[in-house]
């Protein structure tokens, strides 16, 4: 069985700051230790390195981790994405090298990162489908597809979980996404569940470091970092009056809006693991969801969750 919230590995290696592989390390096996044992990662991360830092601990512990993984994005020199892959082709040899990277035989949950627009997703989903005949992958996943898109794959093959962002200010899912996950029987995996950090109320908008992935996002940026520094503190006092974080109430919010839902925030550090496992504790009732859905419209003005670029990415068929 899955814990309710997992952890989502890409900051390790990947857009938020300088890595720690000794935090990082020390992060993954005390996940070991509390049972948050559903470990997120993708090839692109760290331009492999994402999967090779896991394979340290995934490598000793196997049977306790369900790992996901991901294939599509290709990095250029500089390691930073470009466009999407998803053909057969080369999801042959991204799956062998994120197999050889993570030292394992078998993938748990295998995703494509995205939709190709240039690639049938039948095509795509029956290779990925072979994956799971060679043994190679256990399940099958897809991230920020649409619904139309999902229900083909679906009838290729089983997708056992779809991951897309979700949080309090990223809501696009709740229209189609959802009911159609929870119609097929579709696991939902929210990323960036607390808002890329946004709704922890521990981020200074303002001082981002040039190599965080948030400083090209238009959240982080001008009249939306001043809306949501005020959000995030309107937020974090109602956590407090609910004997929580802001960062266990806005986890907490994701975790009532389905039974299906695991989300998986991310984190580096041991501290904030402790803390994002202990929103399973805190229970929402009527009163609570009316006051933070109160608060979102007082403060409306949050900006787009990507920039053009990343979103063009995102599938809409």
């Amino acid at each position: 069985m899955l814990p309710a919230i997992g952890l989502g590995c890409m900051g390790m290696s990947h857009a938020y700051g300088e890595p720690n592989d000794v935090e990082s390390i020390a992060t993954l096996e005390k996940a070991l230790e509390i049972g948050v044992t559903f470990w997120d990662t993708a090839d692109i991360y760290g331009n492999g390195k994402n999967e090779e830092l896991i394979s340290k601990v995934l490598k000793p512990n196997r049977d306790k981790v369900f790992l996901a993984t991901k294939f599509g994005f290709q990095a250029r020199a500089d390691g930073k994405a470009t466009d999407f892959n998803g053909t057969p082709a080369y999801m042959k040899t991204a799956v062998e090298k994120s197999l050889k990277r993570l030292n394992t035989d078998v993938i748990d949950l295998y995703y494509a990162h995205r939709i190709d627009p240039n690639v049938p997703v039948e095509e795509m989903v029956g290779a990925m489908a072979e994956l799971v005949k060679e043994g190679k992958v256990r399940f099958l996943g897809l991230s920020e597809t649409s619904a139309k898109s999902l229900r083909r794959a679906y009838a290729v093959h089983p997708i056992s979980a779809l991951q897309s962002e979700y949080s309090l200010l990223t809501r696009d899912v709740e229209k189609e996404i959802l009911p159609t996950c929870k119609e097929l029987g579709i696991t939902f995996i929210p990323f960036s569940p607390l808002a890329r950090g946004l709704m922890t109320n521990t981020l200074d908008l303002h001082k981002l470091k040039e190599n965080d992935f948030r400083k090209t996002l238009p959240r982080y940026q001008e009249e939306y970092a001043e809306n949501n520094t005020l959000l995030a503190e309107g937020f974090a006092a109602l956590a407090k009056n609910k004997s929580c974080t802001a960062s266990q109430l806005a986890l907490a919010w994701v975790l009532a809006q389905g039974d299906q839902i695991i989300p998986i925030p991310g984190t580096k550090r041991r501290k904030y693991l402790i803390e994002n496992a202990g929103a399973v504790e805190v229970v929402l009732n009527s009163k609570d969801l009316a006051d933070i859905e109160a608060l979102l419209v007082k403060y409306p003005n949050i900006g787009s969750r990507y920039n053009e670029s990343a979103l063009r990415l995102v599938d809409k068929s």
